[in-house]
């Protein structure tokens, strides 16, 4: 059982907002911002003299490791979503006639990398959202023999919708179609598992669910792939001899290190850590216990408020997002309103009013959220 007030006094946010927009980018925790804090501190008074800097990058990898069920080796850091999706872009070889299938309900992210291969003859196909759903059906249905790559995001960032990973990564698998997913959505709420989900890359900046800050995400890439996908972008830090800098002994690492360029966004690192150690603590299976239960209240509180509800609530489809829209009133103006004398923070997006409680919210707070939406 989560102890609900103890984990409030983790999110300095929360003393100041009723903040349910985790979808955007999120408040960064306590421990994000205090393991911040003491990296600048120790850069600002000991810089590399004490080496306490660059080890803490391969501790964050472990327990990348752990949220993914995967080897450290086979997680690096990127800086944004769009990165690690572009090292899978552009680092497969690619013939004219080949395929990517993925939704039309993709954020940018996961679309601009694949589109940007058209002008290499390859074609990208997208199933249109459908009631708010990606049917399953619909996504197998296009893969065909010149199908190379199923790229999809965990959770859709404008419905909620939570695509069923094990069973299209199964498919996949058994085509032998790669499997690549933009994690961002659904990292640190709903449970991921690389390996169960036959999951072949994955990516993810940390600053939504993960509470960590901006530019410090993850990269995962197969240990079995590492030799297929080519390290698109080169600098110094993906070789094997990288700190022996006068041999140009241009040779990759054998791990997702040879994915990296150059320095490390330390700062963000340390801060991205402090913040996954402290959901593997709580668990995160726990964690989306209670997200699902604060989700399934708000559900039924905008409804009983005249709103429809667009999410899907489907056994295996909910997400940590819900959302809705109103006949009657303008989003905009909602989204306004309860910022502005309320304090709570919500987004809109694709012309829907989206909320997107974390598990420190509280049930108040959610039906505070409901009590001040305008009735119809």
């Amino acid at each position: 059982m989560l102890e609900i007030q103890t984990i409030r006094a983790e999110m300095p946010v929360a003393r100041q907002y009723s903040f349910m927009d985790h979808a955007a980018v999120a408040p960064i925790s306590g421990r994000a911002g205090a393991a911040m804090r003491r990296f600048i501190e120790e850069a600002e008074s000991h810089a590399y003299a004490r080496s306490g800097i660059y080890p803490e990058a391969r501790r964050v990898r472990q327990l990348a490791g752990k949220l993914l069920n995967c080897h450290s080796e086979e997680v690096t850091f990127v800086p944004n979503t769009s990165t690690g999706i572009s090292y899978v872009a552009n680092g497969l070889q690619f013939s004219k006639g080949d395929n990517i299938v993925t939704t039309g309900a993709e954020f940018p992210a996961n679309i601009y990398p694949w589109m940007n291969l058209r002008s290499h003859g390859v074609q990208v196909k997208m199933v249109p959202e459908d009631n708010a759903r990606i049917p399953y059906e619909r996504l197998i249905e296009l893969i065909d023999e010149r199908t190379r790559v199923v790229t999809v995001s965990a959770v859709q960032f404008g419905s909620g919708f939570r695509t069923d990973l094990a069973a299209l990564g199964n498919y996949c698998q058994q085509r032998g179609v790669l499997f690549c997913v933009d994690a961002i959505q659904a990292l640190g709420v709903v449970p991921i598992d690389v390996r169960a989900m036959k999951i072949d890359f994955l990516s993810a900046d940390g600053h939504k669910w993960l509470l960590g800050p901006e530019g410090a995400g993850l990269f995962y890439c197969r240990h079995e792939l590492l030799g297929l996908l080519r390290p698109s972008s080169v600098g110094w830090l993906g070789m094997k001899d990288c700190q022996n800098f006068g041999n140009y002994r241009m040779e990759f690492r054998d791990d997702a290190r040879r994915f990296d360029g150059g320095s490390y966004n330390m700062a963000g690192i340390w801060g991205l850590g402090a913040s996954i150690e402290w959901l593997l603590e709580l668990g995160v299976n726990q964690i989306w216990d209670r997200v699902r239960m604060l989700t399934d209240r708000l559900v039924e509180g905008v409804r009983s408020k005249g709103y429809r509800v667009v999410s899907s609530r489907q056994p295996g489809e909910e997400s940590g997002i819900v959302a809705f829209v109103s006949a009657k009133h303008d989003h905009a103006g909602i989204v306004d309103h309860l910022r502005q004398e309320y304090r709570t923070i919500i987004a809109t997006r694709l012309g829907r009013l989206r909320a997107s409680p974390h598990f420190y919210n509280t049930e108040d707070e959610i039906d505070q959220l409901v009590e001040h939406l305008p009735a119809h």
